[in-house]
């Protein structure tokens, strides 16, 4: 059913494609025959170009897993509240981008800090793509700023760093023996109503193998926070598995992107100048926030057209 819904969707996506081809070649016919239409003519030649790029960047998306929902998790780096504040502010940039492209994003674990920003967040994105467009979203992401914590107002560099993992299903068979993980429950902190922060109905896996922890706070039910915990898990473990076949891959790919492990991938410089810049695919935005409020269309396509010419 997914399939069908997916390839009807394709259709109707092509059929508004030639509609609106038809109407920009209307209003030239109209120009044609001395009708001042300029202004109607531009807006649906933006609108026509907006809508054929979005087609165009999902084409970019072939990956096995693109099509799937993503598990993303945000951790600030050093830096102690600055970088919890950046974090923070990541957490919203992803979810007005997940808003903005009508996905469901549900917060499944935050934990707030004690001056200002977050610990760590984890939430899901529901959506047609929502991995596949989300994957040139891994890696860390700097910040540079005069602080609003510096009572001298210096400039400061913050780092934080985000992983994004593809929701799996039922169709994907990952095996967790009782006996690989390590269930703590604990209170639910931060944002939640009065039930999930006076029980403790959280709970946090550990997977002793490879030291993967996931946790769920956002339900009421610490039997379905367990059960959350266990399906992010198993999505965390999948794609850990993947990542060490593409080890070989991406060692390649980084050093054709002009960029080393561990390095951060993108920069956001809100002083003295005010500028985003991707360091894989060179791309830069002056309008820094257009993009912190979401609008990350044209990184994605950068960073997957980049993707594309390297295969």
């Amino acid at each position: 059913m997914r399939q069908r819904r997916r390839l009807e969707d394709s259709l109707s996506k092509d059929a508004e494609l030639a509609r609106r081809t038809e109407d920009v070649a209307a209003y030239f016919d109209l120009a044609r025959e001395g009708e001042v239409v300029t202004e109607e003519l531009r807006k649906e030649i933006n609108a026509l170009r907006d809508f054929a790029e979005k087609l165009e960047t999902q084409t970019l998306l072939s990956g096995n897993d693109d099509m799937r929902n993503a598990i993303v998790t945000i951790h600030p780096g050093a830096g102690g509240t600055e970088s919890q504040d950046w974090a923070e502010m990541l957490l919203r940039m992803y979810l007005r981008w997940a808003e903005r492209q009508g996905f469901n994003a549900e917060v499944n674990e935050y934990q707030a800090a004690e001056e200002a920003g977050i610990k760590s967040a984890t939430f899901t994105v529901t959506g047609d793509y929502a991995y596949g467009l989300l994957t040139g979203e891994i890696g860390v992401h700097r910040l540079v700023r005069i602080s609003p914590f510096d009572q001298a107002k210096r400039r400061h560099t913050s780092f934080a760093s985000v992983y994004v993992s593809p929701e799996i299903d039922e169709s994907i068979n990952i095996e967790v023996k009782p006996e690989d993980i390590r269930t703590d429950t604990y209170r639910s902190g931060g944002k939640g109503g009065q039930h999930v922060n006076t029980t403790d109905s959280a709970v946090r896996i550990t997977h002793l193998a490879t030291g993967i922890v996931v946790a769920c706070q956002n339900e009421r039910s610490q039997h379905k926070n367990r059960e959350r915990a266990m399906k992010m898990l198993k999505s965390k473990l999948y794609e850990y598995e993947l990542e060490k076949k593409r080890a070989l891959t991406k060692k390649v790919e980084d050093a054709k992107l002009d960029i080393d492990f561990g390095s951060q991938v993108r920069s956001y410089v809100l002083h003295p100048y005010r500028m985003v810049k991707d360091h894989r695919t060179k791309l830069e935005i002056g309008d820094v926030d257009r993009v912190l409020d979401g609008d990350l269309r044209p990184l994605i396509r950068a960073y997957l057209l980049a993707r594309r010419d390297l295969n």
